[in-house]
């Protein structure tokens, strides 16, 4: 399919092209440097408790009939999920660009907290928008970032979930740039912020090649990770891009149907268009119009795709496949059950598939799937969900 542009860019109201310009020559400027780098690698070591394990999962393996599993532990990390990667990155930068306020927004609350976190850490104002639907359904997460003194701003437009969250912010940075970064959570939004969420998260499969090589264990077949936006995702996959004997497979949210508003699956149901100032695939009508989504998880539950996805979706690198809300809990419980792990119910999305496919792949292969955050903020979710089913 030919599209008018390449995925990506930066479509953005002339209000915001004086801020997202500057940050891109910042950007080129310090990620270049050799002290930003290291005190940023410093930061993650000692702070946020890197490098995460692979955590081979011989239980739910045999239960599923698999192959050789293994999780890399995102759950592990301060504030329980891949985001503080990248908070502890644009924070860092908003730092050394001499800003004293982080505007950041958030769907299941993860990179809400990890930015509040973040900010306590480097002396920064946080300021956060989130959905009213998501403050409803994450409240653990709203609570730790109320503890941080973070300023938590509700949006009720809308669906009043992440897409809306994300308009929230933008209108705000657009008028307070000056004392004020804006710290995007995924791997969305007009460039450079693709570009940077990825290069915060490619710590992941950086360390993966290298911890795959201790273990001797062999070479990786699969890599397996749930897609929102898709920072956990873009990250895992980034240093195995190249490698072509690796396949690589991103999870959707496929909702409770097909029907428009019931999932949020850009791929199997949306098309190219302008969303947040990038060109990507979204989910939206014949006239353009944002198509509502539904995900029992809060950090699946948004209507485009980070763009570097959506070129790896064309060329055919990476697949991409949707599951439901009720394989995703059905994972959820066996993980739970059978290796004592509390997943959060994004990253089950990605543990559903596996199961789904485990019996055909050979067993000698060797999976890895990306365990992106702990589920304690899903719990009460969880339940409640399982109460209405009854």
């Amino acid at each position: 399919m030919k599209h008018p542009y390449p995925f990506g860019g930066q479509f953005l109201p002339e209000i915001l092209m004086t801020p997202i310009q500057t940050l891109s020559e910042n950007w080129e400027a310090l990620q270049r440097d050799p002290d930003f780098r290291k005190e940023l690698d410093d930061l993650l070591k000692s702070y946020a408790g890197r490098p995460t394990p692979l955590t081979e999962i011989k239980n739910f393996a045999k239960a599923i009939d698999g192959p050789r599993i293994f999780l890399k532990r995102e759950d592990l990390l301060h504030t329980g999920a891949h985001k503080i990667n990248n908070a502890l990155g644009q924070c860092l930068l908003a730092k050394h660009l001499g800003k004293t306020r982080v505007i950041a927004e958030t769907g299941a609350g993860q990179h809400g907290v990890a930015t509040a976190t973040a900010c306590a850490h480097l002396g920064l104002e946080c300021v956060v928008y989130m959905g009213a639907t998501d403050i409803e359904r994450q409240r653990p997460n709203v609570e730790k970032m109320q503890i941080l003194e973070a300023q938590i701003i509700p949006v009720i437009q809308g669906s009043a979930t992440l897409k809306e969250a994300i308009n929230e912010a933008l209108r705000d940075w657009s008028t307070n740039y000056e004392s004020s970064h804006y710290c995007l959570g995924s791997a969305v939004g007009p460039a450079p912020y693709p570009e940077m969420v990825r290069s915060f998260q490619s710590i992941i499969s950086y360390e993966i090649k290298e911890q795959l090589q201790v273990l001797n264990c062999g070479v990786v077949d699969l890599l397996i990770a749930c897609v929102g936006g898709g920072s956990n995702s873009i990250g895992f996959f980034h240093h195995f891009i190249p490698n072509e004997s690796v396949k690589l497979v991103g999870v959707e949210a496929g909702g409770k149907g097909n029907k428009p508003g019931e999932h949020a699956a850009r791929f199997s149901g949306g098309s190219p268009g302008v969303l947040h100032g990038c060109y990507t695939y979204l989910l939206q009508n014949e006239e353009g119009q944002i198509q509502s989504t539904h995900s029992i998880s809060a950090g699946l539950d948004y209507p485009a795709i980070g763009p570097d996805h959506a070129a790896l979706y064309e060329s055919g690198r990476a697949s991409y496949v949707a599951v439901t809300d009720d394989e995703a809990l059905d994972a959820f419980h066996l993980l739970v059950k059978s290796e004592g792990i509390i997943p959060a119910l994004e990253s089950s999305h990605a543990l559903a598939y596996l199961m789904k496919i485990a019996p055909t792949l050979d067993k000698k292969s060797i999976v890895i799937v990306n365990l992106s955050g702990r589920g304690d903020k899903d719990l009460s979710q969880i339940i409640h969900y399982k109460e209405g089913k009854k």
